[in-house]
């Protein structure tokens, strides 16, 4: 415990030292970067005062829509780079706001389309990203001819896009939670709309009308009316009518709104079939509890190891909610569950700050001593390596959904199923953490005690014994339900849980949590039955009539510790986290009225299942 002290101490220390010495060891200079098309982007460079032609400094650099901050040439950030061991090292560290962004000229869009055959005058952000690099080290003195890019969340989008760039001096890339396909990740699960985002529309559908140093969307903000956050969405009344009350004139939630399948819209913007031809180091970074943005980093790294199979390609995953890698919290909570000791610090010192001083202070034509895979085992809280992910020795189980409430290896002969009552009107609600639903993003549900789902009769439970042995599941799981309902749409929410033994102690830091019977979130996720055989062309269930929806879970590297049991919860609502879907067929369910909400018998057949990787 003292060394937990002693360390936030240090950091904090560093921290405050770092805020009055910046100015003391690094220049500040802002600058407009032409790109190829004579839009000029506000770009800030921090170089180190002691840098000369024998003191050389590679260049790290961040793109983002969240502003450069502070503006002026007097006023410097209270600190530099992604953590403090690379900003002691010393790095020339270069800031920019990406298009149509805060000071930088241009028109600013979601998910920049790729260009694929470029002219000499196309633009997207690969050709900024190389612009801007290209710049750089031709106009910074005395730089190293290295640049590594990095960047959390957005920026990490275009960290990701930057791949693309190739230009020879970018030799490191850490995209950090990145998003890779809008009608997959972020603001849609599978395509479902994700209502629990509603609050976030004034930052990202805003259109500036002239440079600006502070955010000119804030007047559009939705204003907070009580402590209890669950009462805006009760409220709020159905989706359509909250977008015409607050969001009739902005531009990116029109899209959504005009855009309800997976049309060229979003495909244009889904970047994963254009990561080819990466010839440098790639470190994706995530958490497996990032409410925002999980899919975006396991599918990025997926795609480029297999369409570069010699690129030099990481990936860590640890037990962080969206970028809790960048700031040490002492000892390591995601909602009440605990992770370990400073787990921040000992990614930011033996990872990132690894593969970053390595690829632009060392030798970047050589792959840095780190595992292709460094994954967090969140059950049993420790890091875990590995030469490939999912890992090629982990072999494949099925969880059978019976109908008598069990969860079980071995798949009945029977065609028996268990039946839930849906109600659009009175959906299961994702969290009882109602003071969360008044942020942005909720985050605290991904490990969430379930138990307030157990005496729903919208929540169908299936649940193993108690295990005899210690099973770990490393990989992809997939949710295949065979299904039959009443109405003509839906959807079907999976929620893959932890249940704690009877006998669980308490946690002196939560006095108030009961840990014994903990039902502990580990993996969820949401699928619309409208999109069960196309994300292109929905079509309607037929009442009654059976059929398949099956869809992945997002990847997993869990434990379920002896003693323990596994529980699969199914149901079709999951309110506010995720919109209400009417359960009946429409065109555009974004435009539903409350009438066409309708009530729903649904039954689950004992043939579902939940195919997991096992790792003996």
């Amino acid at each position: 415990m003292k060394k937990i002290v002693t360390l936030i101490l240090f950091l904090t220390s560093f921290s405050i030292f770092s805020q009055e010495d910046i100015k003391s060891n690094y220049d500040k200079k802002e600058v407009y970067i032409s790109m190829r098309d004579g839009t000029k982007l506000f770009t800030a460079i921090y170089t180190p005062k002691d840098i000369s032609s024998s003191k050389k400094y590679p260049i790290l650099m961040q793109r983002t829509c969240y502003s450069v901050a502070p503006y002026g040439e007097d006023n410097y950030k209270k600190s530099l780079g992604p953590n403090v061991f690379l900003q002691k090292d010393k790095y020339i560290f270069v800031y920019q706001d990406v298009r149509g962004r805060y000071m930088s000229e241009g028109t600013f869009t979601n998910m920049t389309p790729q260009v694929v055959q470029k002219s000499k005058k196309d633009t997207d952000e690969s050709t900024d990203t190389y612009d801007t690099i290209d710049w750089l080290i031709k106009n910074i003195k005395n730089n190293n001819g290295k640049v590594g890019q990095y960047g959390t969340s957005y920026p990490g989008f275009y960290t990701a896009v930057g791949t693309l760039a190739n230009h020879p001096a970018l030799v490191a890339s850490s995209p950090q939670a990145p998003i890779s396909d809008f009608f997959f990740d972020d603001f849609h699960h599978n395509g479902a709309f994700l209502m629990g985002y509603f609050k976030t529309f004034p930052v990202f559908g805003v259109q500036k009308t002239k440079p600006e140093n502070k955010a000119w969307y804030s007047d559009q903000s939705i204003k907070t009316t009580s402590r209890d956050g669950s009462i805006f969405y009760k409220e709020i009344g159905t989706l359509k009518e909250a977008v015409d009350k607050y969001y009739k004139d902005n531009f990116f939630m029109q899209e959504i709104v005009n855009h309800p399948n997976y049309d060229d819209f979003w495909k244009s913007r889904n970047l994963l079939p254009h990561l080819k031809g990466i010839d440098h180091a790639v470190m994706t970074v995530g958490g497996w509890y990032d409410a925002e943005d999980l899919a975006g980093p396991l599918n990025i790294y997926k795609t480029i190891e297999k369409n570069n199979p010699k690129a030099k390609n990481t990936i860590v995953m640890g037990p962080f909610s969206h970028g809790g890698w960048s700031r040490e919290a002492g000892k390591h909570y995601h909602n009440d569950v605990y992770f370990g000791d400073s787990i921040a610090t000992f990614y930011q010192k033996n990872i990132e700050h690894k593969f970053f001083n390595h690829y632009l202070k060392e030798k970047s034509k050589e792959a840095v001593q780190l595992p292709e895979a460094y994954m967090f085992d969140t059950g049993r809280k420790e890091w875990k390596t590995f030469e490939n992910w999912p890992p090629k020795e982990s072999t494949k189980l099925n969880f059978y959904l019976s109908s008598n409430g069990k969860l079980e290896t071995k798949k009945s002969v029977n065609t028996n199923f268990s039946e839930y009552y849906s109600d659009p009107n009175n959906p299961v609600p994702s969290s009882i953490n109602y003071a969360e639903y008044n942020g942005f993003t909720p985050r605290n549900y991904m490990t969430e005690d379930q138990r307030f789902a157990l005496s729903r009769p919208d929540v169908v439970t299936f649940t193993t014994d108690y295990l005899t042995e210690d099973i770990t599941l490393a990989g992809e799981i997939m949710a295949k339900l065979k299904i039959a309902s009443t109405a003509t749409d839906g959807d079907f929410i999976v929620k893959l849980i932890d249940i704690y033994p009877a006998d669980e102690p308490q946690n002196k830091d939560k006095p108030n949590v009961l840990y014994a019977n903990y039902h502990q979130m580990v993996r969820s996720e949401v699928m619309p039955a409208r999109f069960r055989n196309s994300f292109e062309k929905p079509e309607p269930l037929t009442p009654n009539s059976t059929t398949e929806v099956n869809f992945r879970l997002q990847d997993v590297l869990h434990t379920f510790k002896k003693g323990h049991k596994i529980q699969i919860q199914v149901q079709s609502t999951w309110y506010p986290l995720i919109a209400v879907n009417p359960q009946k067929f429409l065109e555009n369910p974004y435009l539903s009225e409350k009438q066409d909400y309708t009530k729903a018998f649904i039954k689950i057949f004992e043939e579902s299942h939940l195919e997991v990787e096992i790792l003996k």
